[in-house]
């Protein structure tokens, strides 16, 4: 089965494949679409929802839609949705340096990364959600993985994100979170 990803990110679109291994995944490079879609939603959902509706409008293809985000309570929620914009459009040093200035002398670190995923396919609308809790580090680490993974400690665990493997980050995520709930609901 083809499962078409609604992103251009290719990190993305490589971590699903390794989380869904039996399943064709694409991406929207694969289909030659270029277009930035706006993400102008207020919450995760509708983010999610927008990228597998344009997805699914373009090709016809079971489409799923991922909007994901760091959340930090002592900072309001913020990033939150608009993480991967909050500095920067895409520009994860920066938006890292933001959020590590406005946690200066902030001794609360708690912080979670949320993906909702939204699956349209033939008139059905599915969501999926997956969370991993953890904490901040107070200067970056590691150099895998890609956004705010470098300063993300999952609870539990001494390394970033960005200082663990793939496989081993992929153990844990909140993306594979999201993505187990999401194959229960296939194998169904």
């Amino acid at each position: 089965m083809e499962i078409l990803i609604a992103t251009h990110n290719e990190h993305k679109k490589e971590e699903i494949q390794q989380i869904l291994p039996d399943y064709k995944i694409t991406s929207l490079r694969d289909y030659q679409l270029f277009d930035e879609i706006v993400e102008d939603g207020d919450s995760f959902e509708v983010n999610a929802k927008i990228k597998a509706e344009y997805c699914f409008q373009k090709t016809g293809k079971a489409s799923l839609g991922d909007d994901s985000g760091l959340v930090v309570p002592a900072l309001d929620g913020r990033p939150g949705i608009y993480s991967a914009r909050y500095a920067g459009d895409h520009d994860f040093k920066a938006n890292i340096q933001k959020v590590l200035q406005e946690m200066e002398g902030v001794e609360e670190r708690e912080a979670y990364f949320i993906t909702v995923l939204c699956l349209i396919d033939e008139g059905k609308e599915e969501y999926f959600e997956g969370r991993v809790y953890g904490t901040l580090k107070r200067e970056p680490s590691g150099n895998q993985g890609f956004g705010y993974d470098p300063i993300f400690i999952p609870k539990g665990e001494e390394l970033t994100f960005a200082d663990m493997s793939t496989e081993e980050k992929n153990k844990i995520s909140h993306r594979a979170n999201a993505l187990k709930k999401f194959l229960a609901y296939l194998k169904k």
